[in-house]
């Protein structure tokens, strides 16, 4: 028996911890400078919310929130989870001072300080900012995808929900019938003891399924007209509705496949890191908030930025002309639209065709394989293309259309003779009736100028910095953090709830940080001293 190794602790020695709790924690523990961090804050916005003089004591701010941001760095999200911890684990215990918390408590809380949040959220970023970790000259900006809180097969469609509604009132139709039938026996027998004023349990209950049916109906029929004027076919391809939370969309996921999802945002400092302005999307229009980000960005840190790094979806002809007249530089590949070197089509005469040597050089789309819009020139005084044969496009009809969630009109211009072209094989397509067209918005001069700076060394050098910048922090929050879904229903709580997550990133990576200066500068003591 010797052999085996004896417990260093028998299970009946009477002092099995250290005296204290704070003896248990070394020095260096993150979990420390986390409520350092959070003690230097000023929690009186926080305190408002309570009434300051009724009920029992209640627990300080202060206390619940780092629960919640400290779980988030340990991957531990789920309020019972966090109970449990706080019962159990000795980093939990030093951190609520040894009280008792249960998970009820978490998750109200999780949801009531929206507002107050977004200043602790400030608050992390300006220490940041006052230490030199952050600064504000270039954002990076990018959407990911987080699952909803609803099963992926727990959807609805307009059809459905018809059905559905259908069947609720007959069921309401016999609940009334048999509650008047019992309230006419009671009423003879004078045995009726409910008050007049209050429906029964279960009639109160079938009518409030009744009116959320409803609401679903009504998202399910707008989210079809939106199918139809995107010129989807909603009665082959109806849209879903997801039951259990109608405010998320059935949305790709970024692992392949479709579920209710939302669409967090995040806008990453480049030079540090941080997230400095978030936001949640139902839907994968993820260009639509970049304007109001900003505005968030200016209303919390007073500046804006003086570039952002964006991918190709944010380079909509809106989203350049805002951000131009900001004087904020947009460094974003234009989809579709790239530049073309050394272009045969962009010539001193227009109307003097291409040489035919050079009809292979002509830019094609990558798609059809036929010659791209670049092959053709436009003049603004003229208000007319020229193809590459020289020939005049005139302004034939304007167009509108809804693209990702955008209103965009279109001048079309069409070709008035393609007869006898030697081009016409690789210009139109073998099943187009009319002659050749092209179109263009009010951004189309806009877009090119992009095009054409994007495609610098210089440009694309900066842009690639936004990889890094903004992929990261979504791959910790999911992969470390665990948010890989949303716990909490509805859109207003998941923006919450994503703004707890980023402040624990902020929060995590401040710490981690600052652990490392103090580490730095207790080493050169150490070296001053001997």
């Amino acid at each position: 028996m010797a052999y085996w190794q004896k417990p260093p602790v028998e299970r009946e020695q009477m002092v099995l911890f250290a005296p204290t709790l704070e003896d248990r924690i070394p020095e260096d523990h993150p979990v420390r400078l986390l409520d350092e961090i959070l003690a230097s804050f000023d929690w009186s916005e926080w305190e408002a919310e309570y009434h300051g003089h009724r009920g029992q004591p209640p627990i300080h701010p202060r206390v619940l929130a780092g629960i919640l941001l400290y779980g988030f760095t340990r991957g531990i999200r789920s309020s019972r989870q966090l109970e449990y911890q706080v019962r159990h684990g000795i980093d939990f215990l030093w951190l609520v001072e040894g009280r008792s918390i249960d998970h009820s408590t978490v998750c109200e809380f999780r949801t009531k300080f929206k507002q107050p949040l977004k200043s602790l959220y400030r608050h992390i970023c300006r220490v940041a900012m006052s230490l030199g970790l952050a600064r504000l000259c270039e954002v990076a900006l990018d959407g990911t995808r987080v699952r909803a809180s609803n099963g992926r097969m727990n959807t609805l469609t307009a059809e459905k929900i018809e059905k559905l509604l259908a069947q609720l009132d007959q069921q309401l139709e016999d609940t009334l019938s048999q509650a008047e039938q019992q309230d006419a026996d009671d009423a003879d027998s004078g045995s009726s003891d409910a008050p007049a004023d209050k429906l029964p349990a279960e009639l109160a209950d079938l009518k409030a399924r009744r009116q959320r049916l409803k609401e679903q109906l009504q998202q399910a029929q707008a989210a079809d007209k939106a199918r139809r004027r995107e010129g989807i076919d909603p009665e082959k391809n109806p849209a879903q509705i997801p039951a259990a939370d109608p405010d998320s969309r059935v949305l790709p996921n970024k692992e392949g496949g479709y579920a209710p999802n939302y669409t967090p945002m995040a806008m990453t400092d480049v030079h540090g890191g941080f997230i400095v302005a978030t936001d949640v999307l139902a839907s994968t229009a993820e260009h639509s908030v970049t304007l109001s980000m900003l505005d968030d960005l200016q209303e919390m840190f007073g500046d804006q930025p003086e570039a952002v790094l964006a991918d190709g979806v944010y380079a909509t002809g809106e989203n350049l002309e805002e951000l131009e007249q900001r004087s904020v530089e947009l460094f974003s590949p234009l989809a579709g639209q790239q530049a073309v070197p050394d272009n045969p089509a962009v010539r001193d005469d227009p109307t003097v065709p291409v040489a035919e040597a050079d009809y292979d050089r002509l830019p094609r789309n990558p798609q059809s394989k036929q010659l791209d819009k670049a092959a053709f020139v436009y003049v603004e005084d003229e208000d007319r293309y020229y193809c590459p044969q020289g020939r005049p496009l005139d302004y034939e009809q304007t167009k509108s259309e809804t693209r990702r969630e955008q209103w965009i009109v279109r001048r079309v211009y069409r070709s008035l003779d393609c007869s006898d072209c030697p081009l016409s094989a690789a210009c139109r397509s073998p099943k187009a009736s009319k002659n050749r067209s092209v179109s263009r918005d009010v951004h189309e001069k806009r877009r090119q100028a992009h095009a054409e700076k994007m495609a610098t060394a210089e440009a694309r050098a900066r842009y690639e910095k936004r990889f890094h910048a903004a992929e990261v922090p979504f791959a910790i929050l999911k992969q470390v953090m665990n948010l890989r879904r949303f716990l909490l229903r509805g859109l207003e709580k998941v923006r919450t709830e994503w703004l707890w997550g980023c402040t624990a990133y902020n929060l995590a990576k401040l710490t981690r940080h600052v652990l490392r200066l103090r580490a730095t500068f207790e080493a050169l003591a150490f070296a001053e001293a001997r």
